[in-house]
């Protein structure tokens, strides 16, 4: 007799794995579970990026500067850069300004979405390519900013970074140190975890709403056929700016986790190739469908760390000739070339459109 799985046992299946996942990845090393802490992070910029560009169907190239704005915002309201640079601040804030993040978070959603709309708005003419090169444009803008805003007033660092970035407490324990819970030591990068894959299961049920709702729906009409949507009395202009500015609060919030998680940001970290990997995670997934992008997300935020592996082999048999960094990019290039021969729609594309309905008619 086989054994049959409904939804809710499937569901505390689900779960029993997650939890447990990165306790097995702890007896590999930690190291491992920071690739996870990582793929997690990468799947709620992922689910950012899907809203505008699976949803909404508006190419997006510049995603990283809403992640920057998020970690560069949680980066000065959590270490002592601020009071360092203007010391009349001292008088407010004589314990340090060490704001939580839990404080920041909404914060960081608002100003990040503010600055998805300021995109959006003089951008709403525009799609396919132009598009792309103008959204382009504006991530180089954030991080230029963030590389030369150290002068005359000195508030980002330029490219020495901001270091000293408080760790995230949690009812009073920081994260950045070990749990003892006598039955068991959880390491630092495990309690991260745990944070990261609330949050990530957070955001998939917004985005899951979001899809099923009218604004979801008018969402994809306007991926379909903009005239046709316009036509249909769709206010194209003001959704377009709700999916700009709701994609943009994710990459706030993960900047921001992002920033506490490394307790260090300097702009490199928000250069053009992550938004590139980003929208290659989207794509690569399957565009507007959540399990897809979410498998996407993981696949090439793991990928270079498992390909280290190989690469290294792989240099020591042409004499080290190969720098492993550049080897290590040319195999996920061609790995995703072949992904995308072999599977054009994504790995875990979503289903077309009247497919449920002819396979209910079907004998």
């Amino acid at each position: 007799m086989g054994i049959r799985f409904t939804s809710k046992s499937q569901a505390w299946l689900w779960a029993v794995v997650l939890l447990a996942f990165p306790l097995v990845l702890q007896s590999f090393g930690n190291a491992w579970v920071r690739i996870a802490d990582m793929s997690l992070l990468y799947v709620m910029l992922a689910l950012g990026l899907n809203v505008v560009v699976g949803y909404a169907g508006l190419l997006d190239l510049g995603y990283v500067a809403f992640f920057a704005l998020g970690a560069y915002l949680y980066g000065l309201l959590a270490s002592p850069h601020l009071l360092e640079t203007f010391p009349a601040l001292v008088a407010w804030f004589p314990n340090g300004l060490h704001l939580s993040l839990w404080a920041v978070l909404p914060m960081a959603a608002v100003l990040a979405a503010f600055f998805g709309a300021l995109l959006g708005a003089p951008t709403l003419k525009l799609r396919g390519d132009y598009l792309a090169i103008v959204t382009l444009g504006f991530g180089e803008i954030i991080r230029v900013f963030m590389n030369n805003l150290d002068q005359p007033i000195n508030i980002t660092n330029g490219p020495k970074g901001l270091g000293s970035i408080d760790a995230v407490s949690v009812l009073g324990h920081p994260l950045s140190k070990r749990l003892n819970l006598g039955f068991i030591e959880l390491p630092s990068v495990t309690l991260y975890y745990y944070l990261f894959l609330l949050l990530v299961l957070v955001s998939i049920f917004i985005c899951h709403r979001m899809e099923r709702s009218r604004i979801g729906r008018a969402w994809m009409a306007i991926r379909e056929d903009e005239v046709a949507a316009r036509a249909m009395g769709i206010h194209t202009r003001d959704l377009k700016l709700l999916a700009f500015a709701m994609g943009a609060s994710f990459g706030g919030v993960s900047g921001a986790m992002f920033a506490a998680f490394q307790g260090f940001i300097s702009p490199e970290s928000f250069s053009l190739m992550e938004s590139v990997m980003i929208v290659a995670m989207v794509v690569l997934g399957g565009l507007g469908h959540l399990p897809g992008v979410i498998l996407g997300a993981v696949l090439l935020a793991a990928l270079p760390e498992v390909l280290r592996l190989i690469a290294a082999p792989l240099q020591d048999l042409t004499g080290g000739r190969f720098d492993p960094a550049i080897l290590r990019q040319l195999l996920i290039a061609l790995a995703m070339i072949g992904i995308m021969l072999w599977r054009p729609r994504g790995l875990w594309p979503a289903p077309e459109h009247g497919q449920s309905a002819q396979a209910q008619r079907s004998p």
